[in-house]
C-alpha cells in the first residue's frame, strides 16, 4: 500500500492515521489475544517483573502497561509519519521542479537538474515505502513473538 501513492492521481492508504492506526490496533489486539491464549492469567506477569519489591508494583503494572501500548501505537505513528513526510517532500520538490520547467519556456542544459531531482527523490520514496512496510512486518512479528514466548 506504501507504493501506491507514486502513481499519479493515487493516495497512500498507510499515509492516513486510521489506516496506520487500524493496522497497528490490529496487531496489538492479535498480541493480548495470543498472549492471552497462551498463557492465560500467567500472560499479565509480564507487566510485574519477577524479584521486584511489592511496594513498586502499582508503578510498575503502569509503566509496563503503558509501554506494551505505546510499542502497538507507535507501528502505526511511525508509518504515518514516515509515508506522510516523503511523500509531502516528493510532491513540493515535483511542483518545483515541473515550475523550473515550464516558467523560463526555452528549455535549457539547467532544465536536467530539477528532473534529475526528482527521479532521485521518487527512487528514494520507493525505498523508504519498501523499508517502511519491512519494519513493521518485523517489528509486528517481533511484538507476536513476544506474546507467544513469554519473558
Amino acid at each position: 500500500m506504501n507504493l501506491v501513492g507514486l502513481v499519479p492521481y493515487t493516495f497512500t492508504p498507510t499515509a492516513h492515521l486510521i489506516v496506520g492506526f487500524g493496522m497497528s490496533l490490529s496487531i496489538l489486539i492479535s498480541v493480548i489475544l495470543l498472549g492471552l491464549e497462551n498463557f492465560g492469567a500467567n500472560y499479565l506477569s509480564m507487566f510485574m517483573p519477577a524479584g521486584s519489591p511489592l511496594i513498586l508494583a502499582p508503578f510498575l503494572v503502569i509503566v509496563e502497561l503503558v509501554s506494551h501500548l505505546a510499542k502497538g501505537i507507535s507501528l502505526g505513528v511511525r508509518l504515518v509519519a514516515n509515508i506522510t513526510a516523503g511523500h509531502l517532500l516528493f510532491a513540493i520538490l515535483s511542483g518545483f521542479a515541473f515550475t523550473m520547467l515550464t516558467a523560463g519556456g526555452v528549455i535549457t542544459v539547467l532544465s536536467i537538474f530539477p528532473i534529475a531531482v526528482v527521479v532521485f527523490i521518487t527512487i528514494l520514496e520507493i525505498g523508504v515505502a519498501l523499508i517502511q512496510a519491512y519494519v513493521f512486518s518485523i517489528l509486528a512479528a517481533i511484538y507476536i513473538g513476544e506474546s507467544i514466548h513469554l519473558h
